[in-house]
């Protein structure tokens, strides 16, 4: 097969240099490309090669890193899969003239992590034509100068190699000289003039001669030098070098002006004839960029700075010439050392960012690689890691490294995390480099909401506003964005038999609590319920708390009067005996009051009476009791006005009118009726007409009464009565009671009624005490044979509740209109 451009044989020889280089790779590829092509122009195709599919390579992120080559002239076509040209390359500006010229790439695949060696030959083509160092050659010849004498010409110089390069000489047709081509022993071809015809001064002085050289490449170039040819007088030696080839090993960033080496020749003749001046014959446009020669000494120097990574070796020809124009070459080969001035490049590859927080110790989340523009030892390079931080470098593949994580991450612990890598090569003195590399780690939802307290507490006033703020509650997630991100609401539950919602409300957004009516404390003095905070991650993480509500009372209720009744159509009265002693119980306002605690502390007050300084009331009990001895000059009907407030702030109060008789003879009960007449004036007319029909049958029942009481009171003593005040049957409101279960009104006043006979508008009623001290008619009754009239007396003067009076007899008339 014939490359284009290139002829069959280099073709060949371009093949086994490929074969060669296949095996030398393990198995990886290798290319081989003309110099000089266009960029676009396809390579290879390295999917085919390495049995994958353009698709595996995008998946894989293969990417082309150079190694060693400042500019990257390949890459990769991700479409095709092809190797293409990216840059044009130029095989002498790479290569110089070294046979070889060669470019290695790595090819990088991810997941799993591969690299393979990728080899690309620069092929040369005939691109440059033969050069002579000089325009013109002057060359003295003494006309004693025998026949077939050789006189070195020198050179043209091919920056192309091999076929291209310079193949052939030729020399214009002359009488007296012909050319001889003789092969150098490191390669190339020079010429030597060699004299036919000997020269004749006196004939002619100067020849001028043209000298090309043609290369063989297709298609050939040509180069050509003028050959200026004095005529002198004889010189039959020429100068000797002191050794052929001078090699020389010199560090790389040698100051300028370094003397690198000193050629020396020596010319056996005298005069001019023995004086030796140097000159390059052949050099690259490197070397002489770098290097200078002094004509006269031989020294060469640096002229300018030396970099072993953009070239480690250059080779130089170096001519002699004596004063007559005799000459010699010699080689000179510079080998550059490497010293440690390149500090490590740290590259990364690939990177994982952000990184969640649930990753699994060990996994990989980056690839950095390491690149050294030294050689040897000044190459290898150490990475690491000197922070505590749960990641690692793990060596891969050459100089890759994997970045891994160590332990488990968390975000609302750390939510970044800012990496130094360093890079140390083996170098002396070591150089090293840092890269710093910011790894975000991204939330999961990996944290429930959590509320500042374990539990939460409200006292809220009865009779609120609906719609008002009772509490807040708050929850923090610390997670990040909608999983941090908390949302209120109330978990379903029965307070007191109704959905908590219709009682309370919570802003799904602020966690403030609302209530939707109003409390009455009355009703109910707290209740429970849970709120649920929810984030709005997936899946969302929720929590409750227990929240507890307290009422508190507000004096909202007026005192309620039991006793005595206050019913519209019913008068209460109390018979008070005559002779009654001071400080004897009379009688009890009872009262209670649905709030509680303070606003529910009664106090009792007389506000008016009909004889006042007669009785008195207990400011917080409500028991009635005589002020003074009752005399038999003070007035039979006594009417007390009572007002019960309670200690709320404002005070609330209710009054009520209790009525007595001072009488120890039912016969005055009839007097009553005026009692009744005055407050019922306007229905007198009809009590009359129904009082004249009943008058005759209630007086014969009174009068019967009368007989029976003045036989039972002659068995007791007078003024001593059996059975507790009377108390009418009045409805007693259930629940009267405080917090701490301390009511206001007592279950040893709760009373049965007995209803006796009655005439016209009144009914008798006794009543029972339900207090089992309470001794009965029959005890009160018994008389001991001892006692005497004074031990028979009622204690009219001992304090006491409702119960202290069991032993003493009053009478209680209910009079009820009709």
């Amino acid at each position: 097969m014939e490359m284009k451009g290139l002829p069959l044989d280099y073709s060949s020889f371009c093949l086994t240099v490929f074969l060669s280089l296949l095996c030398f790779t393990h198995g990886d590829l290798s290319y081989s490309i003309p110099e000089e092509m266009k960029r676009g122009s396809v390579v290879g195709n390295i999917a085919k090669d390495f049995n994958l599919d353009s698709k595996t390579l995008a998946t894989r992120k293969a990417r082309l890193d150079t190694d060693g080559v400042s500019k990257r002239f390949i890459d990769i076509d991700m479409a095709t899969g092809s190797l293409i040209v990216t840059e044009t390359a130029d095989r002498e500006e790479l290569c110089g003239s070294r046979m070889s010229c060669i470019l290695n790439y790595e090819l990088i695949l991810e997941k799993p992590l591969e690299l393979h060696a990728i080899v690309v030959q620069i092929l040369d083509i005939n691109d440059h034509a033969p050069q002579f160092s000089r325009e013109q050659i002057n060359i003295e010849i003494q006309e004693s100068v025998e026949k077939g004498t050789q006189f070195l010409v020198g050179e043209a110089h091919d920056a192309d190699i091999g076929q291209n390069g310079v193949e052939r000489y030729s020399l214009d047709k002359n009488d007296h000289f012909a050319l001889l081509v003789r092969p150098n022993p490191d390669g190339g071809k020079y010429v030597e003039l060699v004299l036919n015809n000997k020269l004749d001064r006196e004939q002619q002085q100067e020849h001028t001669l043209l000298l090309t050289a043609i290369d063989g490449g297709t298609p050939q170039r040509t180069g050509t030098v003028t050959i200026h040819i004095s005529v002198l007088d004889a010189n039959d030696n020429v100068p000797v070098f002191s050794q052929p080839v001078y090699i020389v090993n010199m560090s790389e960033n040698a100051p300028l002006g370094t003397v690198v080496v000193t050629v020396s020749a020596t010319d056996a003749d005298e005069g001019p004839n023995g004086e030796v001046t140097y000159e390059f014959n052949r050099l690259s446009d490197k070397a002489a960029r770098l290097f200078s020669l002094n004509k006269m000494t031989g020294e060469i120097k640096v002229d300018d700075l030396i970099d072993f990574e953009e070239e480690s070796y250059y080779e130089m020809r170096i001519q002699a010439t004596d004063g007559l124009g005799s000459a010699s070459n010699a080689k000179v080969v510079v080998q550059i050392m490497d010293l440690n001035d390149n500090a490590p490049d740290i590259i990364v590859k690939s990177l994982t960012n952000p990184i969640p927080e649930n990753t699994v110790p060990g996994t990989e989340v980056g690839i950095i690689n390491v690149q050294d523009k030294d050689s040897g030892v000044n190459r290898q390079a150490i990475c690491s890691i000197q922070q505590s931080v749960p990641f690692k470098l793990n060596p891969s593949i050459k100089n890759y490294y994997s970045i891994v994580t160590t332990h488990e991450l968390d975000r609302e612990l750390v939510s970044d995390f800012n990496i130094t890598i360093t890079a140390t090569d083996e170098g002396t003195p070591p150089l090293s480099s840092s890269k710093s590399i910011q790894l975000k780690i991204s939330d999961v939802n990996d944290n429930p909401p959590t509320f500042k307290e374990q539990s939460y507490s409200a006292y809220v006033a009865e009779n609120n506003k609906p719609g008002s703020s009772m509490c807040a509650v708050s929850a923090r997630d610390p997670d990040w964005r909608q999983n941090g991100t908390v949302v209120y609401s109330l978990v379903p539950t029965d307070v007191y038999g109704h959905p908590v919602t219709s009682l309370i409300s919570i802003n799904g957004d602020t966690g403030v609590i609302h209530s939707v009516r109003s409390f009455d404390y009355e009703k109910f003095k707290s209740f429970r319920f849970h709120v649920l905070a929810r984030d709005n991650g997936s899946p969302p993480l929720s929590s409750n708390v227990t929240v507890s509500v307290f009422l508190t009372d507000e004096n909202d209720n007026s005192p309620q009067i039991l006793y005595p009744s206050g019913e519209r159509n019913s008068v209460m009265t109390e018979m008070v005996p005559k002779g009654l002693l001071s400080g004897s119980l009379v009688s009890k306002v009872i009262a209670v009051d649905a709030d509680s605690g303070q606003n529910a502390w009664l106090s009792y007050e007389i506000v008016r009476s009909t004889d006042p300084g007669l009785f008195t009331i207990g400011h917080h009990s409500g028991e009635i009791r005589a002020q003074r001895d009752i005399s038999e000059s003070d007035g039979m009907k006594q009417n007390l006005l009572v007002a019960v407030k309670d200690n709320g702030q404002p005070s609330l109060s209710t009054t009520c009118t209790v009525y007595l008789l001072i009488s120890d003879n039912l016969a005055e009960v009839q007097n009553l009726e005026d009692m009744a007449y005055e407050q019922n004036s306007s229905k007198l007319t009809l009590y009359l007409i129904i009082s004249l029909v009943c008058v005759s049958t209630f007086f014969v029942i009174f009068m019967i009464l009368i007989i029976t009481m003045r036989l039972c009171s002659r068995t007791k003593p007078r003024l001593s009565y059996d059975g507790a005040i009377a108390v009418p049957s009045a409805y007693l409101p259930p629940c009267y009671g405080e917090i701490e279960g301390v009511g206001t009104l007592r279950s040893s006043y709760n009373c049965d009624a007995y209803l006796t006979t009655g005439s016209r508008t009144s009914d008798f009623k006794f009543l029972r005490s339900y207090n089992e001290s309470t001794l009965s008619a029959e005890h009160t009754l018994a008389k001991s044979p001892n006692d005497s009239v004074e031990s028979r007396k009622p204690d009219m003067g001992t304090e006491g509740d409702f119960n202290e009076v069991s032993s003493k007899y009053q009478r209680c008339i209910h009079v009820k209109q009709i």
